[in-house]
Protein backbone atom coordinates (compact mmCIF):
# COMPACT_ATOMS: atom_id res chain seq x y z
CA UNK A 1 0.00 0.00 0.00
CA UNK A 2 1.26 3.36 -1.27
CA UNK A 3 1.89 5.51 2.21
CA UNK A 4 1.55 8.98 0.26
CA UNK A 5 -1.93 8.06 -2.37
CA UNK A 6 -4.21 10.14 -3.08
CA UNK A 7 -7.60 8.24 -1.60
CA UNK A 8 -11.34 9.83 -1.02
CA UNK A 9 -13.00 9.53 2.14
CA UNK A 10 -14.89 6.38 0.83
CA UNK A 11 -11.48 4.31 0.32
CA UNK A 12 -9.73 5.65 3.17
CA UNK A 13 -12.70 4.54 5.68
CA UNK A 14 -12.42 1.20 3.88
CA UNK A 15 -8.76 0.73 4.36
CA UNK A 16 -9.10 2.36 7.82
CA UNK A 17 -6.34 4.51 7.35
CA UNK A 18 -5.36 8.20 7.83
CA UNK A 19 -8.84 9.58 9.86
CA UNK A 20 -10.03 6.29 10.01
CA UNK A 21 -6.90 4.66 11.17
CA UNK A 22 -7.76 2.70 14.48
CA UNK A 23 -4.99 2.52 17.49
CA UNK A 24 -4.73 -0.15 20.49
CA UNK A 25 -2.29 -1.93 22.74
CA UNK A 26 -2.01 -5.29 24.46
CA UNK A 27 -1.61 -5.66 28.30
CA UNK A 28 -0.11 -8.91 29.98
CA UNK A 29 -0.19 -9.24 33.78
CA UNK A 30 0.09 -12.03 36.34
CA UNK A 31 -1.70 -12.75 39.86
CA UNK A 32 0.49 -13.82 42.75
CA UNK A 33 0.87 -17.27 42.88
CA UNK A 34 -2.57 -18.75 44.95
CA UNK A 35 -4.75 -16.14 43.67
CA UNK A 36 -8.64 -17.52 43.95
CA UNK A 37 -11.50 -16.95 41.43
CA UNK A 38 -12.98 -14.45 43.64
CA UNK A 39 -9.65 -12.21 43.83
CA UNK A 40 -9.49 -12.45 39.92
CA UNK A 41 -12.74 -11.19 39.05
CA UNK A 42 -12.56 -8.44 41.69
CA UNK A 43 -9.23 -7.37 39.99
CA UNK A 44 -10.89 -7.56 36.26
CA UNK A 45 -14.22 -5.84 37.48
CA UNK A 46 -12.62 -2.84 38.95
CA UNK A 47 -10.21 -2.63 35.89
CA UNK A 48 -12.90 -2.61 33.49
CA UNK A 49 -15.23 -0.44 35.74
CA UNK A 50 -12.48 2.21 37.29
CA UNK A 51 -9.93 2.03 33.81
CA UNK A 52 -11.46 1.01 31.13
CA UNK A 53 -15.24 1.92 31.12
CA UNK A 54 -14.76 5.96 32.22
CA UNK A 55 -12.37 6.26 28.86
CA UNK A 56 -14.73 4.33 26.59
CA UNK A 57 -12.27 2.40 25.76
CA UNK A 58 -12.79 -1.75 25.19
CA UNK A 59 -10.86 -4.79 26.65
CA UNK A 60 -10.81 -8.81 24.72
CA UNK A 61 -8.77 -10.87 26.74
CA UNK A 62 -8.72 -13.32 29.61
CA UNK A 63 -6.55 -15.98 31.40
CA UNK A 64 -6.26 -17.34 34.68
CA UNK A 65 -3.70 -16.24 37.16
CA UNK A 66 -1.79 -14.30 33.65
CA UNK A 67 -3.78 -12.48 31.27
CA UNK A 68 -3.53 -11.26 28.34
CA UNK A 69 -5.52 -8.88 26.23
CA UNK A 70 -6.38 -6.51 23.68
CA UNK A 71 -7.09 -2.93 24.51
CA UNK A 72 -9.05 -0.43 21.80
CA UNK A 73 -11.69 2.40 22.03
CA UNK A 74 -15.32 1.13 21.63
CA UNK A 75 -15.83 3.54 18.82
CA UNK A 76 -13.40 4.32 15.93
CA UNK A 77 -10.63 6.11 17.17
CA UNK A 78 -7.14 5.65 18.73
CA UNK A 79 -6.03 5.07 22.19
CA UNK A 80 -3.45 7.36 23.96
CA UNK A 81 -0.12 6.80 26.00
CA UNK A 82 -2.18 8.38 28.59
CA UNK A 83 -4.30 5.12 28.28
CA UNK A 84 -1.64 3.01 28.30
CA UNK A 85 -0.10 4.55 31.48
CA UNK A 86 -3.91 4.16 33.24
CA UNK A 87 -3.95 0.60 32.39
CA UNK A 88 -0.92 0.04 33.56
CA UNK A 89 -0.63 2.32 36.69
CA UNK A 90 -4.08 0.62 37.60
CA UNK A 91 -2.70 -2.88 37.48
CA UNK A 92 1.05 -1.82 39.61
CA UNK A 93 -1.53 -0.42 42.52
CA UNK A 94 -3.26 -3.09 42.65
CA UNK A 95 -0.78 -6.02 43.32
CA UNK A 96 0.02 -7.31 39.65
CA UNK A 97 3.09 -8.68 38.66
CA UNK A 98 5.11 -9.18 35.33
CA UNK A 99 2.72 -6.20 33.47
CA UNK A 100 4.00 -5.64 29.87
CA UNK A 101 2.01 -2.92 28.33
CA UNK A 102 2.76 -2.58 24.37
CA UNK A 103 3.17 0.55 22.37
CA UNK A 104 0.45 1.66 20.13
CA UNK A 105 -0.21 -0.41 16.86
CA UNK A 106 -2.39 -0.11 14.33
CA UNK A 107 -5.52 -2.43 15.50
CA UNK A 108 -5.70 -3.07 11.31
CA UNK A 109 -2.02 -3.05 9.74
CA UNK A 110 -0.22 -4.36 12.85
Amino acid sequence: MKENAKRNTRLRKKLRVDEFQELGFEVTWAFPEGSDDKHIDELVDRLINEVIEPSTLGFAGGGDLVWEGLVCTQKLGKCTDEHRAAVKAFLESNGAQKIEVTELFDLWWG
